[in-house]
């Protein structure tokens, strides 16, 4: 592999240079900071550890996640090295992806979040449904595991950029906690507590969760942060494996941030006066219901600051055991009731001075000299996001001569996955402010009302299900120090339903019923190698290629009734590397090259789009440790471009994807004082397009974060953390025409106290 990118070669040459210097080096596990012994299971056919492992995985512990002061599950991962999490939008609705692989649609296409093992949803980018709007981070998180590539593409379905894995605890330790954190510079309070331990000398048990109120970290003036989550689970250990039932409940209500408007200053998306895009909040006491039709055609009102609100329901199995002669049987299982609602206040355009009247709040009746801007409430009702999921797999190890052994794993996914959405935009005029807007006087009997939004295109009814239906196979082989393995994924869709748009946004007619019908498969692979020259060093490589389905976003396009082709997403992969430990010091370098081929469909322009993509990149994961001070960091070089398009839209090859950064970059440190703990971390990115065309800047920036521990006794534990400590402005994604954009939240300090048992 080549890199035009003469930093990236330059990196990557560094990188091999120093660590070919301790080929005879070896590594105490006291001092592996990165963990490379650990066995992972996520992307693996049966659990093996780093070092021998062909595939780039990162693992982080709870407390890990803790010191980097994340506000929601996908700022987490803007801790892993070649993640491009862009948490911008709260504790739901964040785009994700790895390694030049686009985020061209929004949510999380090609990167499959897991809860110990199985996918929260089955695809990730439905439209206003991400698996992170139902993943919470609380005190029942053991460890995250992070796989990039590699063999996610033939050990998980619609995941072939990675795979990132939630674990819970088990109660493997006995004892537990009660915490209380409050907003130092906002109000939000949260209680969290869990309890794990054992109930008999072969049956242990966890139970956690939490429970919060207030504000949020941007002012809304109402309580747009209410809700919490309970689970658990109960194990059985056997003399030959294991069975595990869990629970969980998630009841949770949290803002949601939308672009608001900006401008267009020397080519670079700059803020508007009056709008701080850290800050800004369209929520406010001075909203009006939003009234919107619902699937039999009634009208129906909603309070536009009730957010993000999602609720499930889930109950699972899991079970792993050895049946002797070297086979061994897992299972997981899991069925979810999942629903909700999302509303959210989206910049319809970037507003305009003039001379208005104010609609609603204390000054009713008044004159308003100012901006006023299209207030456009993306107000979608989750009716069923509900699955049912089932991934069973029978393995063998056959022992050979010399001590080598061969590992043959068949398996079977099986999941069912609901979508029941009911769209509604509506369009309001609204006082261009950030902080408690009102609504401004229209010709409308309602107050601020102006009348559907996008030209009445967005009321639409969505009653779809996907089956999905894939047989893997996996062969492992470990002689020495060489690991080999190769599997291929035969996944197959099939699709079911309906969806509809209303007509003018008044009623939906059976005569614009759109019949979903149709099947679709794909055979995927993946070959790696993994070889270790010493303890502390080993050489791994890999190709593989698999692929994304579409789900809801194709719909009101080509038709689907299995009368003409439907397209599906591939994402082609070479990657190698090396790993490296030696003393204090600890790497993981892997260089890539991957190309994507997707399409789209845009339903607010109501338009088609057929992209490539080739990323080729570096990418670098290392810690140093040295006593009680930890340095962790991350590196992700990064070339992308469009290298083909549709006809007549051949001006965009070449030009590289909208929001990729050359340069993304992680550094994490912590010194531990015995009593006290203190800690930062800084996340960047460097600059990027904001659209496709490269016509304009979405400027670079980096966010710093701190904590400070303080261990009162051995039971108690007081904190002090920023989020965001210099309250930098981040912009992740911007629309095509430079009107409205969203940013990072501005600086939010909490404190808390943790009383352990």
């Amino acid at each position: 592999m080549t890199f035009p990118c003469t930093r990236m070669g330059a990196a990557v040459s560094l990188a091999l240079l120093h660590m070919s210097g301790a080929l005879a080096q070896e590594a105490p596990a006291a001092d592996d900071a990165l963990q490379m012994n650990r066995v992972v299971v996520t992307g693996t056919a049966g659990g093996t550890s780093k070092m021998k492992s062909s595939v780039s995985v990162s693992t982080l512990e709870a407390d890990t996640i803790a010191q980097s002061v994340p506000t929601s599950a996908a700022d987490v991962l803007r801790s892993v090295p070649g993640v491009r999490s862009e948490s911008s939008g709260g504790e739901g609705n964040a785009n994700m992806t790895v390694r030049g692989v686009p985020i061209s649609a929004g949510g999380s296409r090609y990167v499959q979040m897991q809860e110990d093992g199985l996918p929260i949803l089955q695809s990730g980018d439905f439209n206003f449904t991400t698996p992170d709007a139902f993943m919470r981070i609380d005190g029942g998180l053991s460890h995250l595991e992070v796989v990039r590539g590699g063999s996610a593409s033939t050990l998980a379905t619609n995941a072939p950029g990675g795979i990132i894995n939630f674990i819970g605890k088990t109660g493997e330790q006995q004892g537990g906690s009660i915490g209380l954190t409050a907003g130092l510079d906002h109000d939000s309070k949260r209680i969290d507590a869990d309890y794990g331990g054992t109930l008999a000398p072969r049956t242990r048990f966890f139970i956690g969760g939490f429970y919060r109120n207030g504000e949020g970290v941007r002012n809304a003036g109402v309580t747009t942060e209410k809700g919490g989550q309970l689970r658990a689970n109960i194990t059985r250990e056997f003399d030959n494996g294991y069975l595990r039932l869990s629970v969980k409940h998630l009841d949770d209500q949290t803002p949601t941030a939308l672009p608001v408007p900006v401008r267009i200053a020397d080519g670079r998306v700059a803020a508007i006066d009056g709008i701080d895009p850290r800050t800004a909040s369209f929520y406010s006491p001075y909203w009006v219901p939003d009234v919107t039709l619902d699937k039999n055609n009634r009208q129906v009102a909603h309070d536009v600051n009730d957010g993000l609100r999602v609720r499930s329901t889930a109950v699972g199995l899991e079970a792993r055991f050895d049946l002797g002669n070297g086979w061994t049987l897992t299972e997981r299982l899991r069925k979810s009731n999942n629903s909700g609602r999302f509303i959210g206040v989206f910049a319809g355009n970037s507003g305009m001075e003039g001379d208005y009247i104010f609609a609603t709040g204390p000054q009713t009746g008044q004159a308003y000299a100012g901006r006023a801007f299209s207030a456009v409430v993306f107000n979608t009702s989750i009716d069923d996001a509900g699955s049912v999921m089932n991934d069973t797999k029978l393995a063998r190890t056959f022992q050979l001569a010399d001590g080598a052994r061969l590992t043959a794993t068949g398996g079977v996914y099986l999941a069912n996955q609901d979508l029941g959405l009911t769209w509604n935009f509506n369009e309001y005029l609204m006082q261009a402010i950030g902080d408690k807007p009102a609504l401004l006087q229209t010709a409308s009997a309602t107050p601020g009302l102006v009348g559907p939004a996008f030209g009445a295109c967005c009321s639409r009814a969505v009653d779809m299900r996907y089956k999905y239906r894939s047989p893997y196979v996996n062969l492992g082989y470990e002689a020495g120090a060489l690991n080999v393995d190769a599997s291929v994924r035969h996944d197959r869709q099939s699709a079911n339903g309906t969806a509809n748009i209303a007509t003018g946004a008044l009623r939906y007619d059976p005569a614009t019923v759109q019949r979903v019908d149709y099947d679709v498969s794909h055979n995927s692979y993946s070959v790696g190698a993994n070889y270790r020259l010493t303890g502390g060093l080993a050489l791994f490589a890999r190709t593989s290629e698999g692929v994304a389905f579409n789900a809801d976003r194709i719909l009101f396009g080509a038709p689907l009734d299995g009368s003409a082709p439907v397209s599906i997403n591939t994402v082609r992969q070479l990657e190698g590397g090396v790993k490296w430990r030696s003393g204090p010091l600890s790497a993981f370098v892997t260089a890539f090259h991957a190309k994507t081929r997707e399409s789209n469909y845009e339903v607010t322009t109501q338009t088609s789009t057929a992209n490539s993509y080739d990323a080729k990149g570096v990418e670098v994961e290392a810690a140093w440790r040295n006593g009680d001070f930890q340095l962790n960091g991350g590196l992700t070089l990064t070339d992308a471009e469009i290298s083909a398009t549709a006809p007549g839209s051949e001006a965009l090859v070449g030009n590289t994807p909208r929001r990729q950064a050359k340069a993304v970059y992680q550094l994490a440190a912590t010194y531990d004082f015995g009593k006290a703990m203190v800690g930062a971390s800084l996340v960047g990115t460097g600059r990027s397009w904001a659209d496709d065309q490269n016509t304009f800047v979405l400027p670079a920036y980096r966010t710093v974060s701190a904590f400070a521990n303080y261990r009162v006794t051995d039971q108690v534990t007081l904190s002090l953390s920023a989020n965001n400590l210099f309250n930098a402005t981040g912009y992740t994604e911007a629309e095509g025409d430079g009107h409205a954009a969203r940013s990072v939240s501005g600086r939010s300090i909490k404190a808390s106290a943790r009383y352990t048992f």
